[in-house]
């Protein structure tokens, strides 16, 4: 890909999104770093962007069509997605409310969703172009409890994401999913995660995972090695967007737990493979899609 080609990404603030805006403009991309309320809360990070800071918030349909057509306004095209935006929370599953359930997949799926109904019909007209998504290794790797709507949100995505990869490839647009593993620094996620509202609940909990709730950020760090950085996770995401239409991995890890969602997934993408090819629909995998 041209270095530049136009890049939009979504929770582009901070954490790898930030770094990800970061360092594609400094491989000479054209990129939209897209963040909420760029005038107010991010101004800081907006003018740090100043190039490429973009308003658009993934929860208002508006806001994403408006942003989209502020960088089509601006470059005339789009040719990369980077589907980043998210939120964690931790807590028990039981305390979280269906509304809470809700509000985190409003962010982390249907987020995603305002965006591509937004810009896939330009990607589409060109004929080219490639949807990276930020997963999680949660959604088949070692799953610590206290994070559920988190994972449920993030396993939802990748499900998503799949069915989006069979549906784009015959207009010629790639998918590649980015795994990382749980990186306890140089991201805001687990500093900025909520909890939820119903603290009585919550509270019940304590007497039996008290303890383990407020050691699990340590367990987690502990099996990363002190030299794992986050910024390697923009820099996969650079190197994927450098390969040549059709020659990207459909799923690429950068797990430095090791929590075994590398081990699942090739798995889970090989039956995936062979089913395509059982039902007469392999020409919807890509040439690595087992990879």
């Amino acid at each position: 890909m041209a270095t530049d080609d136009v890049v939009l990404i979504t929770g582009a603030s901070s954490g790898f999104g930030r770094l990800t805006a970061e360092t594609l403009t400094g491989a000479g991309y054209r990129v939209a770093a897209g963040m909420r309320d760029v005038t107010g809360r991010n101004a800081a990070a907006a003018a740090a962007l100043p190039s490429a800071a973009v308003e658009l918030d993934v929860q208002s349909q508006d806001s994403v069509d408006a942003a989209v057509a502020t960088v089509l306004d601006r470059y005339g095209r789009i040719d990369v997605i980077v589907h980043n935006a998210g939120h964690m929370v931790l807590g028990p599953a039981e305390a979280f409310s269906p509304e809470e359930y809700a509000a985190l997949y409003d962010v982390n799926v249907l987020g995603a969703q305002r965006v591509n109904r937004a810009a896939l019909p330009h990607l589409r007209t060109q004929g080219s172009g490639l949807l990276v998504w930020v997963g999680s290794s949660s959604t088949r790797g070692g799953h610590p409890p206290f994070l559920a709507p988190y994972f449920a949100a993030k396993a939802a995505m990748d499900a998503l994401a799949e069915s989006y990869a069979g549906e784009l490839i015959r207009f010629g647009i790639d998918t590649t999913i980015v795994v990382p593993g749980a990186f306890t620094s140089g991201t805001n996620h687990f500093a900025h995660a909520g909890t939820p509202a119903d603290g009585d609940r919550e509270r019940a909990y304590d007497e039996r995972y008290g303890r383990l709730r407020a050691e699990i950020g340590d367990r987690l760090a502990a099996l990363i090695p002190p030299d794992s950085e986050a910024q390697s996770v923009a820099d996969e995401i650079r190197r994927v967007i450098d390969l040549p239409a059709g020659e990207r991995p459909f799923r690429t890890h950068i797990d430095p737990s090791r929590d075994g969602s590398a081990v699942v997934s090739a798995v889970a993408d090989r039956i995936r493979h062979e089913f395509y090819h059982r039902i007469g629909i392999d020409d919807l995998l890509s040439v690595h899609a087992t990879i």
